[in-house]
């Protein structure tokens, strides 16, 4: 997909994102074809799951871990009240770790937070899912920024 397709489609996952109403119940098989809303979510991870992803020691201590992890842009804050880790997001607001195929590149080793989700989230129980096939999107172009905000506009009831 080019870097344009990337970057419609990075405002069409913003604006889904956006509207918490819109989220569906989750239900087993939703995750198939879906534009990976849930991984241009905010991701607090632990000591633990970075080292399981084999980023940290157990040895690590956490202000050691940020440091590191913060200048290979991994992470991108650490708050020590909670010992939890923001994981760094791509220019288009999406996990480090997703793939051009919008698919998880650490899955078998991915947080605790994602395993869980959306057990837990913004919305528990409910997933921002929107199905759509990238592949087939190959030398098309999508809906631009505007074109998505209009569409967010029309289907979000006013107060």
């Amino acid at each position: 997909m080019s870097q344009t397709g990337y970057q419609h489609l990075s405002a069409t996952v913003t604006a889904g994102l956006d509207l918490l109403s819109r989220w569906k119940p989750w239900s087993q098989g939703m995750c198939n074809g879906c534009l990976s809303y849930c991984c241009h979510l905010p991701v607090e991870v632990s000591a633990e799951d970075l080292v399981r992803l084999g980023f940290a020691s157990v040895d690590d201590s956490p202000r050691r871990i940020f440091r590191s992890l913060l200048s290979r842009k991994v992470v991108s804050s650490f708050r020590a009240r909670t010992g939890l880790f923001t994981l760094a997001q791509k220019p288009d607001g999406s996990c480090v770790f997703l793939g051009r195929d919008r698919r998880c590149t650490v899955y078998d080793k991915r947080p605790d937070v994602c395993r869980r989700f959306p057990e837990v989230g913004p919305r528990p129980g409910f997933c921002p899912a929107r199905k759509f096939d990238v592949n087939s999107m190959s030398g098309r172009s999508m809906p631009g920024r505007e074109g998505v905000a209009a569409s967010v506009r029309q289907t979000t009831p006013q107060p």
